[in-house]
């Protein structure tokens, strides 16, 4: 999520290299695991910060790990948290126990376009900030390198012990999550769930590492372009690897069905998974991109070569089985965030700030 994106003289979109990369171990000499220490500082509408959430709800970390979330709205200024009007409100709230968005999410029936940019629903466009009252996300990078002079991004994984950044990179704090840190303030079922199983690792290393460059960021190198030449090479690109991604996906699916025969949807979608027969990184750094696609990436990055739901079926199987037999991944997207966060961000993307109402449904049923 960028207001104001880094592009060079050619017109290419560059992402900003994270600056804050500790980790949280026992052998840590400072950053040891604690329940209650740590806390997480998101946005709904970043495909970033969401594969965070996504890990501490499979972890079971949502009572150990606290969670704030800024309002959908990135002005000049960065991201901003609402103000607890009343003094008594915890953000803990927006957060049910599975790690998700609580019976207050902003999917609601109020008319996209009566939503203002200025909308104060506290735990439905964002929350407070209720350890130090800030306003603004800016404030705890400042606090924590008072010469600190990079772009505010989310994900945070904040330290309340020594008020500071423990990191900011969120393939980072998925790794933090799933890691044994925290296994002894959770229970057996999360301590068991192992999102980089060791034999694993090197096929989980290898997919992440051209979905990140040709599909998680190549939507944002394809809608930020700002010449017409690189504009077409990415999204080009963008479709090559959806495609090779498609591929992939298809030889999954028609083993399990030769095993178990077509009609058994249940046991064949209970192994389908990006990498191996269980769920893994791949699948929790794959999702926010592709659930993100048809309703923002589409139309408002100019990625409109094919939808997901339309023409590349097999993602789109594998995306509603991540929906709907996954709470965690469910629970934790809000697509008023995701549509509002986009149009009403990105002026130089969306100059009139139009939220498009389509496509409906937001996602189709299994």
């Amino acid at each position: 999520m960028s207001a104001k994106p880094n592009t060079d003289e050619k017109g290419e979109f560059k992402r900003q290299s994270s600056s804050f990369r500790e980790i949280i171990s026992a052998e840590h000499p400072i950053y040891k695991p604690a329940s209650g220490r740590y806390w997480l500082y998101v946005a709904l509408a970043c495909p970033w910060a969401h594969r965070t959430l996504i890990t501490r709800a499979l972890k079971g970390l949502a009572p150990v790990i606290g969670c704030s979330v800024v309002h959908w709205h990135l002005d000049d200024q960065g991201w901003r948290f609402l103000e607890a009007r009343d003094g008594k409100t915890n953000e803990r709230h927006w957060f049910d126990i599975a790690g998700g968005i609580n019976s207050a999410s902003s999917n609601g029936s109020t008319p996209v376009a009566n939503i203002v940019d200025s909308a104060h629903r506290l735990l439905i466009d964002g929350t407070n900030e209720p350890n130090y009252g800030h306003k603004r996300l800016s404030e705890l990078y400042i606090k924590t390198d008072p010469g600190y002079d990079g772009r505010f991004t989310v994900p945070i994984l904040w330290d309340l012990e020594t008020c500071t950044i423990v990191n900011n990179e969120s393939s980072d704090i998925i790794r933090i999550f799933n890691s044994s840190a925290f296994d002894e303030f959770v229970g057996e079922e999360h301590r068991r769930l192992d999102l980089v199983p060791r034999p694993l690792e090197g096929q989980i290393t290898v997919f992440n590492s051209w979905v990140y460059d040709k599909i998680n960021n190549g939507v944002y190198k394809t809608g930020f372009a700002e010449s017409a030449e690189v504009y077409e090479r990415e999204v080009t690109s963008l479709f090559h690897y959806l495609d090779k991604l498609e591929i992939l996906l298809d030889e999954k699916y028609s083993k399990l069905e030769a095993e178990y025969g077509k009609t058994s949807q249940d046991k064949i979608l209970a192994r389908y998974f990006a990498i191996g027969d269980a769920l893994t990184e791949a699948d929790v750094r794959l999702y926010p991109t592709i659930v993100r696609f048809d309703v923002a990436y589409h139309q408002h990055f100019k990625c409109n070569l094919a939808t997901i739901r339309d023409d590349y079926p097999r993602i789109h199987t594998w995306l509603k089985n991540m929906y709907w037999r996954h709470e965690a991944f469910q629970r934790t997207t809000d697509f008023n965030h995701i549509k509002l966060g986009y149009t009403r961000s990105q002026p130089q993307v969306n100059p009139l700030g139009i939220t498009p109402l389509g496509p409906k449904p937001d996602i189709w049923p299994l």
